[in-house]
């Protein structure tokens, strides 16, 4: 019955996604302005699950100058403005749904530096990851908001690692942030971020090395993923229950 309803769900978001490509391909101009504003929010709200995130953003401080949250909406992103963020890191990368839309606009709108950084939240990170995010640490402008679709597994992987390359958190304080009290779950595939994390700490214990000596000269991604394992009930819990992406 599980796989009549995942072929079911995905039939229906191939249907939809290709009524909403088809519309905007077809419509004029003025049916675009009349009619896109509103289709593009219930794409939001209802496609990309922007529903539930109106009532939790699932934010965080990671000190002075960053948080963390959920994908967030555009008065959302008015009310960062306001506070003063200066930068957005959409973990997410660019995507061909509303809520990207309204985010980048939204960003334009109210003077926010808007960064697409895509991140994997089921593999172990590449090294060229790690290094794109260190990278983006020290070149962004803050204060900052990081953010991913639930605010839970790409947020807490990147949390980690500016807590601890930035404000010289260790690593094992610093993996607090892949928590369930943000919503990550470490027995689903999700938890391959928990376990990289892991790994580091068992090599550290023996071997004492900084962390981006062992990325460097130590970690090997595919051994990561050999030495995890993962719940089917956890799993089904995020991927078919919570809808994490």
């Amino acid at each position: 019955m599980s796989g009549v309803v995942k072929r079911t769900r995905r039939a229906f978001k191939r249907v939809t996604l290709g009524w909403r490509d088809s519309l905007a391909a077809r419509s004029p101009a003025w049916a675009k302005r009349a009619f896109g504003p509103m289709l593009t929010h219930l794409d939001m709200l209802f496609i990309d699950h922007g529903v539930l995130r109106l009532f939790y953003l699932n934010r965080h401080s990671l000190g002075d100058h960053a948080s963390r949250a959920a994908q967030p909406a555009p008065h959302h992103i008015k009310a960062f403005a306001a506070e003063g963020i200066r930068t957005i890191v959409n973990l997410r990368g660019v995507r061909d749904c509303g809520s990207y839309w309204l985010e980048r606009d939204a960003c334009r709108r109210y003077g926010i530096k808007l960064i697409d950084c895509q991140f994997r939240s089921r593999a172990a990170p590449s090294r060229e990851e790690l290094r794109r995010a260190r990278d983006l640490f020290d070149r962004i402008e803050y204060p900052m908001l990081m953010h991913c679709k639930s605010g839970a597994d790409r947020a807490g992987l990147m949390s980690v690692l500016y807590r601890h390359l930035k404000l010289g958190v260790p690593i094992e304080q610093a993996s607090e942030e892949l928590s369930w009290r943000f919503g990550h779950i470490r027995q689903a595939d999700t938890g391959i971020l928990d376990h990289f994390f892991t790994c580091y700490r068992a090599e550290n214990a023996k071997r004492p090395m900084p962390f981006f000596d062992w990325v460097e000269k130590v970690y090997d991604p595919d051994e990561v993923a050999r030495s995890f394992s993962v719940n089917g009930w956890a799993n089904r819990l995020v991927n078919s229950i919570l809808r994490r992406e």
